[in-house]
């Protein structure tokens, strides 16, 4: 179902700029551009740029020099014929030659209409246009990467086998029905569950890194917790790279929330410095506290600050079980460059009396916000926390997008259905219900599979009427 009419918008952000962008989409593409660009070479080739001039339709005369580019269907962002016209960035100049296509025939283009026409003409699927979105938003050079790799595909490329591992299994199963006076060998139920299990075993690894996928695309918030004068601001400031919150050896200095952003091994991290947490009369001091116990509980991560060059205290204690209760959390020994009163096994002690709340543990790093040490290996040891490196090499294995995942699971549930039926040894005609259900949740992400792809499957693998 494709569009006939011609689309137009600018292409580029709003305001001023260097260069300014007017794209058109459609069958009338060129043939209203070539009405308000004079070319000094005639007719443009296709996939070049052309240097002309925007030309006023009302009097003839030049407004702006104009690069025209022509992008002959099909082999275009949308598919169609596509022209981009690139005059200075001035908005007056990218509106009017807008409008001016407008006259000559054009439709301005509703929000995110070309890169619906690439979807509708088969130039990208669902996963690539909604990675458009993902780059465009991306806040970290990670991020971007991550968004580029599905844009090229990879989350269709990495489904791939697993699809067609299921479509061989609905293959079989079919052409032992349906052609078994052919000596088609019907599938054993051993072969079965051990194929089931394979497809499902992909489809769950793909789902399960939806966890760490989703901080990649969304961002996390860290509060750095502890008592007063135990050095938050300073490493808070550290993990920053700036001078963000007041530093003073006065304590209680911080009464309210300090938050900043700040990129930790790609992630976008929301890092928020919170007052010191004590008994206190006074009640400014108390709204702070309350306040920190707050930024507590909405945090992915919690953040315990320990000033190491002192003992221990009761204080502590109360507040690493409470944080160990609310999840995931890190603690920090900060001021390891001074003679140090509390050791690494009087935390560990204090951390295993209340583990049991979270599964895992809780990992300690020992930290000097005045020089700086293992600043560099808290970052790591936060993106860890969450389940993942932030390295290169796991760009093209996640899942970032929550309709993949719910996808993915509707699939496995569906699988899982069909795996206790094979073992009740259910007739493969109901196994069948379940295996194309899988199926079907599989297209919505990659594209429909049609009646001839089984066929092709039976035809191809079992040599049927040979």
């Amino acid at each position: 179902m494709l569009k006939e009419d011609t689309i137009v918008a600018v292409a580029t952000p709003p305001g001023r700029g260097g260069i300014g962008v007017v794209r058109l989409s459609g069958s009338l593409a060129l043939e209203i551009a070539l009405h308000l660009v004079r070319l000094a070479k005639h007719p443009p080739e296709p996939q070049r740029a052309s240097l002309g001039k925007f030309i006023d339709p009302e009097n003839g005369e030049a407004l702006d020099e104009a690069i025209l580019t022509y992008f002959r269907g099909p082999h275009s962002y949308t598919g169609e014929d596509v022209v981009e016209i690139s005059c200075h960035g001035s908005p007056v100049i990218t509106t009017y030659l807008v409008e001016c296509c407008l006259k000559f025939g054009a439709r301005a283009a509703e929000p995110g209409e070309f890169s619906m026409r690439a979807f509708l003409n088969g130039r990208i699927d669902l996963t690539q246009a909604e990675a458009i979105r993902d780059l465009i938003e991306s806040q970290t050079l990670y991020q971007a990467r991550v968004a580029a790799t599905q844009l090229g595909g990879a989350l269709s490329a990495r489904l791939k086998p697993h699809k067609q591992a299921l479509l061989d299994l609905i293959a079989r199963l079919e052409a032992g029905i349906d052609f078994a006076d052919d000596d088609v060998e019907v599938m054993d139920w051993t072969d079965l569950l051990g194929q089931l299990d394979a497809v499902r075993f992909g489809l769950e690894r793909m789902a399960n890194s939806y966890a760490y996928g989703r901080i990649v695309r969304e961002g996390l918030c860290l509060s750095v917790v502890g008592r007063p004068n135990v050095g938050k601001s300073s490493l808070f400031n550290r993990l920053l790279n700036m001078d963000r919150a007041i530093v003073s050896e006065i304590p209680g200095t911080t009464r309210d929330l300090v938050s900043e952003s700040a990129s930790i091994g790609g992630v976008p991290v929301r890092l928020v410095d919170t007052a010191g947490i004590r008994r206190t009369a006074d009640q400014l001091e108390q709204i702070g506290v309350e306040r920190t116990h707050q930024a507590m509980a909405d945090s992915d991560v919690r953040l315990l600050v320990v000033d190491v060059s002192q003992p221990w205290t009761e204080e502590d204690a109360e507040l690493l079980q409470r944080m160990q209760r609310m999840g995931r959390m890190l603690v920090a020994a900060n001021k390891s460059d001074l003679p140090e009163r509390t050791k690494k096994s009087d935390i560990e002690r204090a951390i295993r009396a209340e583990n049991h709340h979270l599964p895992g543990g809780v990992e300690i790093v020992a930290t000097s916000a005045l020089t700086g040490r293992g600043v560099d290996e808290l970052r790591d040891r936060i993106i860890q926390s969450l389940g993942g490196g932030g390295n290169s090499g796991s760009e093209g294995e996640l899942i970032t997008n929550l309709r993949h995942q719910q996808l993915l699971k509707q699939s496995l549930v569906a699988l899982d259905r069909c795996r206790l039926a094979a073992e009740q040894r259910t007739h493969h005609e109901m196994l069948l219900l379940d295996l194309y259900e899988a199926l079907r949740a599989l297209d919505t992400l990659t594209g429909a599979t049609d009646v001839e792809d089984i066929l092709g499957v039976i035809f191809s693998r079992f040599c049927i009427g040979k």
